[in-house]
């Protein structure tokens, strides 16, 4: 999470104002520790043969400096404030029928290209845009523009993931049309991504053949959060020793719900099952968009009537 990683730092010291904005709020994100906080460095375990695990206290994770408490609190403090955001963007995707995808990888997946190549299948009969995340360039964005269909670069300088008040701001600037598909591409890693929620209506884990099998084990949270695994460049496995039955048992071993697709963003195989998926998810998000205008009528209905 990042209260350990690069991007922490930034996001726990600022309140998000490394991005530009003022988010002002009480409760107070210094480091200085002569208060007298215990900090028990020694929340690791020694298995068999040597290892190191430090994932066994509260937080899940180690910070030289911090303790296990102080650590919890700064995660729940910076996802709390994610997560206010996040509901405005899926608020504000349900009232206009847009369903967002929020594509996970880690880099060399093979995420760009499969996106170049669905947003050049589906411009033609649905509304297209996306969100493209990188620490830093405009080449994948670029990429996606080549295409046709609007893109819009958001870098996160050091940190190495977008959050939802990033993806709310790129909202302002694209100005979806209605029932539109956005594909979120986010920063290359199977980490950080996983904690933070966009406003989507699914995590969408791309792994590649060339990657190893046991990438669900190796990542639980990421395959944890997914809601489909898509399993690219299938084209190679004649030339590699990938066994898909075995990365399959993993990633259900840390979620039995995920779902599967097969594909190759190159030869085109799978594909179709792929689109077909969007199809369906579309569909959920007009459901959406039924309720969430429904819900609106309610309350101005009961607004009349008080």
């Amino acid at each position: 999470m990042c209260t350990v990683c690069g991007c922490g730092e930034g996001h726990v010291h600022d309140g998000y104002g490394q991005h530009g904005h003022d988010h002002s709020h009480s409760h107070e994100h210094g480091h200085d520790h002569s208060h007298g906080e215990h900090h028990d460095h020694d929340h690791h375990d020694h298995a068999e043969g040597g290892d190191l695990h430090y994932g066994k206290g509260p937080a899940g994770a180690h910070a030289p400096g911090l303790s296990q408490a102080r650590m919890v609190k700064i995660e729940q403090d910076i996802l709390g404030y994610n997560n206010r955001y996040a509901g405005q963007n899926r608020a504000a995707f349900a009232e206009k029928g847009i369903l967002a995808l929020n594509l996970v990888s880690s880099p060399g997946s093979g995420k760009t290209t499969l996106l170049c190549r669905t947003a050049a299948d589906l411009k033609e009969r649905l509304p297209v845009a996306v969100v493209e995340g990188d620490q830093q360039t405009s080449f994948d964005a670029d990429r996606i523009r080549a295409t046709g269909v609007p893109a819009l670069q958001v870098n996160t300088g050091k940190g190495c993931h977008l959050d939802a008040h990033m993806v709310g701001h790129a909202l302002e600037t694209l100005k979806l049309a209605e029932q539109s598909v956005l594909f979120i591409e986010n920063v290359g890693n199977l980490v950080c991504p996983a904690g933070f929620d966009l406003g989507e209506a699914a995590k969408v884990v791309i792994l590649s053949v060339t990657e190893g099998e046991d990438k669900p084990l190796k990542y639980p949270d990421m395959f944890a959060a997914a809601r489909l695994m898509i399993l690219n460049k299938v084209d190679l496995l004649p030339h590699l020793s990938f066994d898909v039955e075995r990365c399959v048992a993993f990633a259900r071993k840390v979620n039995p719900g995920i779902e599967l697709i097969k594909l190759s963003a190159t030869s085109g195989e799978g594909l179709g099952d792929w689109y077909s998926w969007i199809d369906v998810r579309r569909r959920e998000a007009l459901t959406r968009r039924v309720a969430a205008l429904e819900a609106r009528l309610a309350a101005a209905r009961q607004s009349l009537e008080g």
